[in-house]
């Protein structure tokens, strides 16, 4: 059963060891993510699925990170002191490969270590969870277009609402990477305009919206996290919720969104 889903960003920068005295500039997403890892303690979930942008990605199939076992670290943003370990729920990987078989393509891949967009947020989201008994199934989009990533979402919905675990998932994505002059893709008039229209589309749970946006404004946002979004609307298709926009700013240049889509079923 689905039993909490969410979007986070997934900026290094705000894991204490790494932002340190930056930390100040980003605070209300610190905030919301601590806030996000009080709610999914209270959800005890079993198993959370982590869909990032910066897995294995392939053009035309989606990848499942089969590894037993996952770690956590981000040795690559200059701290060894992080290294968490999480099991991966390698049954129900090799169960949602089955499902998807001859519907959506789907390939198996097995990197142990988690990059920063899986890593990030399950740093912040497992603080409160037994990390001996709490399982992953960390999910890379692909090129393919905006409405494959929906119909994966809601196959895999089928297969969540059936299931007796409970369930989590996480849509990882930084929104506009160009909202100021020093963003790292360069400043954009249509990023903020960008930002404000995700963030709307989200709140009123307008799922076409989000899968028709014009191509072009897309990719002068320079975003992440819209593919990884889509998905957890497919998965969300049918399903009461309500969209509670925990937090949202952009002090270095990209957008970072919190929200919890908080269930009513």
């Amino acid at each position: 059963m689905l039993v909490f889903s969410a979007i986070t960003p997934h900026p290094p920068i705000i894991i204490p060891e790494i932002g340190k005295q930056n930390l100040r500039f980003i605070e209300k997403t610190v905030k919301s993510m601590e806030r996000l890892a009080e709610d999914i303690y209270a959800a005890k979930p079993d198993t959370i699925i982590i869909i990032s942008p910066h897995g294995p990605m392939l053009s035309d199939a989606f990848a499942i990170n089969m590894s037993p076992q996952f770690t956590i670290s981000f040795k690559n943003f200059g701290d060894l002191s992080i290294n968490l370990t999480i099991n991966g729920d390698v049954g129900l990987i090799h169960h949602y490969k089955e499902i998807m078989e001859t519907k959506i393509p789907v390939v198996l891949a097995n990197q142990a270590e988690l990059d920063h967009g899986a890593g990030v947020p399950l740093y912040f989201l497992t603080k409160n969870l037994d990390k001996k008994k709490i399982k992953i199934v960390p999910i890379s989009f692909s090129m393919l277009d905006y409405q494959s990533h929906y119909e994966f979402g809601r196959k895999l919905q089928e297969d969540i609402l059936n299931d007796t675990k409970r369930i989590a998932v996480i849509a990882s994505g930084d929104l506009s990477h160009r909202l100021t002059k020093d963003a790292p893709a360069g400043f954009s008039h249509w990023a903020e305009k960008f930002d404000k229209t995700i963030i709307e589309k989200v709140t009123n749970q307008d799922h076409n919206g989000l899968k028709s946006l014009d191509e072009d404004f897309i990719e002068e946002a320079g975003e992440c996290g819209l593919r990884s979004i889509i998905i957890l609307q497919g998965i969300l298709n049918s399903i009461k919720y309500k969209t509670d926009i925990y937090s949202y700013e952009g002090p270095f240049g990209v957008g970072y969104l919190v929200a919890n889509l908080k269930l009513s079923i």
